[in-house]
């Protein structure tokens, strides 16, 4: 579905996705790579089978050594294949609790404020860490996909640092071939980083505080993409949330992108003044959740609720392997933002 920036709707194969750029457009994507982050394992100190799912980095880095510490989801015995609101509890977890984890071993080093979310320190070495996720870990999965996901399955085609707790579903439409025909339209594809965490707990509590903070590196020939772009009146077409919030937060400050490291704190919603993306493609999200919030910065409510509409009309498939919406930013808004470019532009160079 395509949600134009006058709010109109039309429907086209995900796989012309190449037909709606122009020239000088710039499309960006998250190359991160996902990490087998779900481990299944005991309580130490009652003997209850739990399962612990990394959901996000304690460094504020990216560096791929640092896996020694993790905010984690606990759930109690069960898998993927119970929907996630009804997982049960773990037993009541406390400071110090160890949890066998197949060869790993973790230590509950802080309890975060709700029954199922600690920070967790993993025994051994980075390697040693690394050998025990490859081995023991599954991808992060929900009930709605039946068969156990590999790996394989939830990385994109351009895939690149392993820091993505799930997968940037969203990249999932970038084929091979949809990359060539990118470029045959004269548009380009940069790719950056960001440590995209868990999309949802099934616990509204706790999906209220979604997303979490989530660091990023935009390299120095990316963020250069996007300033020839914009000065050649190119559009910045965001594949997925996670590059919002990667792309605003770097132009807080200066309002034009800057290279190098940092950590998406800020919440996206129809209050944010989007200074970078043009336009969104991403899945399929239901109100209320942050990913919505998020597209509210891009549409009007009116605009979203008809799309919504037509969205369960035409039985558009939902979730990380579902199908796409490609929402324009409203043009009431992007008018301010082009008007504030030339500016922004003249200060980066």
């Amino acid at each position: 579905m395509v949600i134009d920036a006058r709010g109109r709707i039309r429907h086209a194969p995900r796989s012309a996705f190449a037909e709606w750029l122009l020239r000088d457009d710039l499309v960006v994507a998250n190359d991160a790579a996902t990490l087998p982050a779900s481990l299944a394992g005991t309580h130490a100190r009652t003997g209850a089978r739990i399962r612990a799912c990394d959901a996000r980095r304690i460094a504020r880095s990216l560096d791929v050594d640092a896996v020694k510490c993790f905010d984690a989801i606990v759930f109690g015995e069960g898998d993927f294949r119970t929907r996630t609101e009804q997982r049960p509890l773990p037993p009541a977890l406390r400071r110090g609790d160890r949890l066998l984890l197949g060869p790993l071993c973790a230590t509950i080093v802080e309890l975060l404020g709700h029954p199922r979310l600690v920070t967790l320190a993993l025994d051994g070495t980075p390697d040693e860490i690394w050998a025990g996720l490859v081995r023991h870990g599954r991808p992060i999965q929900y009930a709605h996909v039946s068969s156990p996901l590999e790996l394989w399955d939830v990385w994109t085609s351009h895939a690149a640092l392993p820091v993505s707790f799930e997968p940037p579903s969203a990249g999932f439409m970038l084929s091979w071939r949809v990359l060539a025909e990118i470029r045959a339209r004269g548009a380009l594809f940069a790719t950056l980083t960001h440590a995209a965490g868990v999309s949802s707990t099934g616990d509204p509590a706790l999906d209220a505080r979604l997303p979490f903070d989530e660091p990023y590196f935009i390299s120095a020939s990316t963020a250069d993409a996007i300033r020839v772009a914009q000065a050649r009146g190119g559009r910045i077409a965001a594949i997925g949330t996670t590059v919002v919030r990667a792309l605003e937060h770097a132009a807080i400050d200066e309002g034009f992108v800057t290279a190098g490291a940092g950590v998406a704190d800020q919440r996206i919603g129809a209050a944010t003044e989007l200074r970078i993306v043009d336009a969104i493609v991403t899945g399929t999200h239901e109100p209320g959740t942050s990913h919505y919030e998020l597209l509210r910065a891009f549409a009007t409510d009116a605009s979203l609720l008809r799309a919504g509409d037509e969205l369960d009309r035409c039985r558009y498939t939902t979730h990380e392997f579902g199908d796409s919406v490609l929402v324009e930013r409203a043009r009431e808004k992007l008018d301010i933002v082009r008007r504030e470019r030339t500016p922004a532009l003249a200060l980066a160079s």
